[in-house]
């Protein structure tokens, strides 16, 4: 592996999964791989799963770490070519991400999108600049469209806590007061889609639809009740819309997760990427009740980056 965008650079998803709870069960018993090898943590954005996942499982393969948060660690970036640089950025991104693979053997780049404008972000201007500028393998820790090791971590949840050989796994949007980014329902269903063994239902209001290059022809129900019934696990996430970008359309709190909707499920488990607004996008009685397992989801956060960082350390020796 030379990179980790998608859930098609990890080959086979299914086979992945079972790899990675395999490794899950023995953390340390690989610190030889990152010997002597250095992993860049590169932050443009605030995080907390992400960074403390990451760090934990590049220390478990034993390898050095260097975390940094661009904007008040170092220099605020230019990323336009042909700019006369008269303005506030005082590096461009073409001397600041060779440099930083110049100290790093494998470089991790975590930035959001701006929400404005949706071909920009699209682009993903800030992560295929790392990924054709440095050389090395670079790792989405979530990026303006996709959260991979988000969504790889769920995947590895599904399959631990499923009861069923092919359960039924609905995305449901949920009102949030922000606009916020579709880089984790995209991720999820990037993954949801290239699985064999999930039955995916992405369910949310009209003008919610997600980006068909991540839904990839999956079934959308604008019924949320009708989409619960019978779901294996439900997985609540809010996001701003694609087609009016950026843009919320409603703050329609009535598809909050509550009790009454998970009585919908067959027992489902309810999953959610976190940090969580509580009793706005679920209830307390979810969130804190025995089919909530977002604190387990959390841990394999762990699992998929140490997953990642393995196979692409293995290819470097």
């Amino acid at each position: 592996m030379k990179k980790f965008t998608c859930a098609a650079d990890l080959g086979d998803v299914d086979i992945a999964v079972q790899k990675a709870l395999e490794m899950k069960k023995s953390p340390y018993s690989e610190k030889h791989l990152g010997e002597n090898k250095t992993i860049g943590l590169i932050f443009f954005n605030s995080s907390l799963r992400t960074r403390l996942s990451s760090q934990r499982a590049a220390q478990n393969l034993g390898a050095n770490v260097i975390v940094m948060n661009v904007g008040t660690d170092g220099w605020a970036l230019e990323y336009e070519d042909g700019v006369i640089m008269e303005g506030s950025t005082a590096e461009h991104i073409r001397e600041a991400a060779p440099v930083m693979a110049q100290y790093c053997d494998i470089l991790g780049v975590r930035s959001f999108p701006g929400l404005k404008d949706r071909d920009f972000d699209y682009s993903e201007r800030i992560l295929n600049s790392f990924i054709n500028l440095t050389g090395v393998p670079v790792v989405s820790l979530e990026s303006a469209t996709s959260h991979p090791l988000q969504a790889f971590a769920d995947l590895i949840t599904i399959e631990e806590h499923k009861k069923v050989e092919r359960p039924k796994v609905v995305l449901t949007w949920a009102g949030h007061p922000r606009a916020l980014p579709q880089s984790v329902p995209n991720g999820f269903c990037d993954f949801m889609t290239t699985s064999r063994n999930v039955d995916f239902v992405i369910t949310c209001p009209e003008g919610y639809e997600l980006c068909e290059d991540f839904t990839r022809g999956a079934r959308i129900e604008y019924c949320q009740e009708k989409a619960l019934e019978g779901a294996d696990f439900v997985y609540a996430k809010g996001w701003s819309s694609y087609r009016h970008y950026g843009q919320i359309l409603k703050k329609d709190y009535d598809w909050m997760i509550d009790s009454k909707k998970m009585a919908l499920t067959n027992n489902a488990k309810f999953m959610h990427c976190l940090p969580v607004r509580r009793n706005v996008i679920v209830s307390d009685d979810v969130l804190d009740s025995p089919s909530s397992i977002v604190i387990q989801e959390a841990k394999n956060r762990e699992t998929s980056a140490q997953y990642v960082f393995r196979e692409i350390l293995k290819a470097l020796k």
